[in-house]
């Protein structure tokens, strides 16, 4: 998988919580350039609740199952993620222990975007990191409703 079909998966993903940056093919592009590519085999840990990570990851290809450990019973999974959709989030804001699991439902194709990446991003190009950060923020705060809503613990 090409990031360029990851470009579309996002673009053309129809989620209430979708991930969309104001970016013009240009800035997409620059993007891309610090992503890293990974693959999960089905039942990989992608994200382990209570870890400390930084990272933001993308989802090009496959399904992802978002869950918290130690929930009432029926209550454990939030949320199925489809291509295009953006998970760890709240990576890029804080230094926080994760607040939920992510496992691959099937093989999946992620792009990562690493702090240190970030950073070097906003120092480059602060115009797309702020793109980033302000469509990451929406998303989380659309899920942080959501949760809420339907009495999903948050920690």
């Amino acid at each position: 998988m090409e990031v360029t079909e990851l470009i579309q998966a996002i673009q053309t993903l129809n989620t209430e919580d979708v991930f969309r940056p104001r970016l013009d093919a240009q800035q997409w592009r620059t993007l891309c350039q610090y992503l890293t590519r990974h693959e999960l085999r089905s039942g990989d840990l992608l994200v382990k609740q209570g870890d400390r990570d930084r990272t933001v990851y993308f989802l090009g290809q496959g399904s992802l199952q978002v869950f918290v450990t130690g929930a009432t019973p029926g209550a454990s999974r939030i949320a199925i993620l489809r291509p295009g959709s953006i998970c760890g989030e709240p990576g890029l804001f804080s230094d926080a222990p994760r607040m939920a699991n992510v496992e691959a439902m099937t093989p999946c194709v992620i792009f990562a975007l690493r702090l240190p990446r970030f950073e070097e991003l906003v120092a480059r190009v602060p115009g797309v990191a702020v793109e980033v950060l302000r469509a990451a923020g929406a998303v989380m705060s659309l899920r942080l409703r959501g949760n809420v809503l339907r009495q999903v613990p948050s920690a």
